[in-house]
């Protein structure tokens, strides 16, 4: 049987997809379709039953390369609304699906394309565009979600965005949007209470990954696994990563769940420190079901460190 909705899109074999579907479906909500969990999970807490949600990626997957497989050009074809992160960390596929999609109502330059790198300050902006250093952003970082102000001043536009939409709700969204921002500066203030024991805190990090989270709190992240973002580490690289930290080992090596572990395990098991996968984004299978248990699940992870090494 085939569901379609009001906007004529079909609804037909959501089931099989390879996708994280968050929000229950609903015949006249928005269709959405999020690159990244991060901002599927915003979406949620904005929009409610006003938005069918499907998230391309989820905290396995490196969300820089992703094949635009047939299911995600279907969900991007019945989309009202695409959000990204942007800043180019979607660059090696996300064109080629909005290409193959054929949806004239969410490419650049439309309300319905909304990249959320565009609403805040980015880190880490090269001075120099050179492909042979790695995998660079020229926009910057792209990995912006984990400084908790970002996801405030980010939410605030992707509610306005909603409205203009759907503007039959668009009440809706601004109710929702005081509220999970009443919520969201009550939880910022304590994490950021809880991170004023974390300042300093020594970090090795296999990706950039962690960047934000590092400025927003004030943590030390003193070398990357990687010789280049994007850069599998080496041996010979290890080595002198090694070498460089044995007179003062950091507290942990951190990586996301996507990244491989061998590398975070041959260093810290030679510095005899941690290795902490930190959740990097939400994870309803068995990690943080929202953003408020994402920022909660980090802020508890580093601590824990941190009292070890105290």
């Amino acid at each position: 049987m085939v569901h379609t909705n009001s906007r004529g899109y079909t609804m037909k074999g959501l089931s099989t997809l390879l996708l994280l579907l968050i929000a229950p479906l609903s015949a006249d909500a928005l269709e959405v379709f999020a690159c990244e969990p991060e901002w599927g999970a915003l979406v949620k807490e904005l929009a409610g039953e006003n938005a069918n949600i499907t998230v391309a990626t989820t905290a396995f997957q490196d969300p820089h390369r992703l094949q635009a497989r047939p299911s995600l050009i279907a969900a991007t074809r019945r989309a009202d609304l695409l959000i990204c992160t942007g800043a180019d960390l979607e660059i090696g596929w996300l064109p080629l699906l909005l290409r193959r999609a054929g949806n004239p109502d969410i490419q650049p330059g439309r309300p319905g394309h909304f990249m959320a790198a565009d609403y805040v300050r980015k880190l880490e902006i090269p001075a120099l565009i050179d492909r042979s250093q790695g995998d660079i952003h020229p926009q910057g970082n792209p990995h912006i979600h984990l400084n908790a102000n970002n996801i405030s001043r980010i939410a605030d536009k992707l509610a306005e965005r909603l409205g203009v939409l759907d503007p039959a709700n668009s009440s809706d969204y601004s109710r929702r949007l005081r509220e999970f921002q009443s919520r969201w500066e009550t939880a910022t203030t304590g994490w950021e209470q809880r991170g004023e024991s974390l300042q300093g805190l020594r970090l090795v990090s296999h990706h950039r990954g962690f960047s934000y989270l590092a400025d927003w709190l004030d943590l030390d992240i003193v070398a990357t696994l990687e010789p280049k973002p994007g850069v599998p580490p080496s041996a010979a690289h290890l080595a002198r990563l090694l070498e460089a930290l044995s007179p003062n080992p950091p507290a942990a090596v951190v990586r996301t769940p996507y990244a491989n572990e061998r590398p975070s395990l041959w260093l810290t098991e030679r510095l005899d420190v941690r290795a902490l996968r930190l959740p990097y984004t939400v994870n309803e299978t068995d990690g943080p079901a929202d953003l408020f248990a994402l920022f909660d699940m980090t802020l508890a992870a580093l601590e824990e460190v941190n009292n070890e090494r105290l």
